[in-house]
């Protein structure tokens, strides 16, 4: 018998691979928007700047990561060959149900749809789910270039899935600045996530680099050297933005606000640990709500906003 991971604590999500009841496109489409909501935020107001007719396709590739996500590191104390065998299921589902053309997963169905709409390449999302993969058995990089090998599959490869969404002129001049911008939001999880990897028995940030600076973080201890190590990343982090603010310029406008929404709120997550004295291990630094709706404000309509802040009062 396989684990397999249910998709919302509520019991609104169901397990992959199990019959159910048939599922409408509309449903499906909805289903990855709360899951978006429910643990993506800042990607969640990123996308409510797009147009409408693109807005939920972005909510549909959240949906497959957080899926897979789910099964790696949300299925509580099950083996990792329960989990392995669960991602694979999952994954071979997924394609079987992209060959057909369409799925009864409540999530998979948006996603096939999203899929064939824009002719994703069907690569990238075996590349995702190879380094969804390997966090079930690698738990530390030796150096950047390591890194970045699990990156081209975990964040990478996000900005090429995006970019036929995103509608720019020239895909493949725009392509290598998309997967630096997935780079460096990845990159800032990883600064912002060190305590919570830490208990999960993963580092991700690259052992080269730790032990260039002299820095422990198995001590869960701000020392000045945690704090030279945690800025040299501040410093890649830099350089990844300033590559994605290329690409975030080559898009159509529509798309460029919501994307420079998203690239502005996940920066500022390094000037929450900055402002935390770089102790990621005892607080996880955040940008609060209230931020994030004003941010998203400057390009939604008073009135979209004004609703949004009225149910959360609720």
């Amino acid at each position: 018998m396989t684990a397999t991971p249910m998709l919302l604590r509520s019991g609104r999500r169901a397990p992959v691979g199990t019959p159910r009841t048939t599922v409408s496109l509309q449903e499906s489409y909805e289903r990855c928007r709360e899951l978006n909501r429910a643990y993506g935020t800042t990607y969640y107001w990123a996308a409510q700047v797009l147009p409408r007719v693109v807005r939920h396709h972005v909510h549909a590739l959240y949906g497959f990561c957080r899926y897979a996500d789910d099964i790696v590191d949300d299925l509580g104390p099950v083996p990792v060959d329960v989990r392995a065998e669960a991602l694979a299921d999952f994954g071979d589902r997924f394609f079987r149900d992209l060959e057909h053309g369409d799925s009864s997963d409540p999530v998979l169905k948006a996603v096939v749809h999203t899929v064939r709409a824009f002719d994703l390449d069907a690569s990238y999302f075996e590349r995702f789910l190879r380094s969804m993969t390997m966090d079930l058995t690698v738990d530390h990089y030796r150096t950047w270039d390591d890194l970045l090998g699990y990156m081209d599959g975990s964040a990478a490869v996000i900005g090429e899935m995006m970019l036929p969404i995103l509608g720019p002129e020239d895909l493949d001049a725009t392509r290598p600045h998309a997967m630096d911008l997935g780079n460096a939001f990845q990159l800032t999880n990883f600064i912002r996530d060190v305590g919570e990897d830490l208990d999960r028995g993963r580092v991700y940030l690259p052992l080269e680099d730790l032990e260039r600076f002299g820095a422990d973080p198995w001590a869960r201890r701000v020392t000045p050297e945690w704090t030279a190590a945690i800025r040299f990343q501040f410093e890649r982090c830099a350089e990844l933005y300033r590559s994605a603010d290329v690409g975030i310029s080559m898009l159509p406008p529509e798309s460029a606000v919501a994307i420079r929404t998203a690239r502005i709120l996940y920066s500022e997550i390094l000037d929450q640990v900055e402002a935390n004295g770089y102790d990621v291990f005892t607080q996880r630094a955040r940008v609060g709500s209230a931020r994030k709706l004003s941010v998203a404000a400057r390009h939604l309509g008073g009135g979209t906003v004004r609703r949004v802040v009225d149910r959360r009062r609720r």
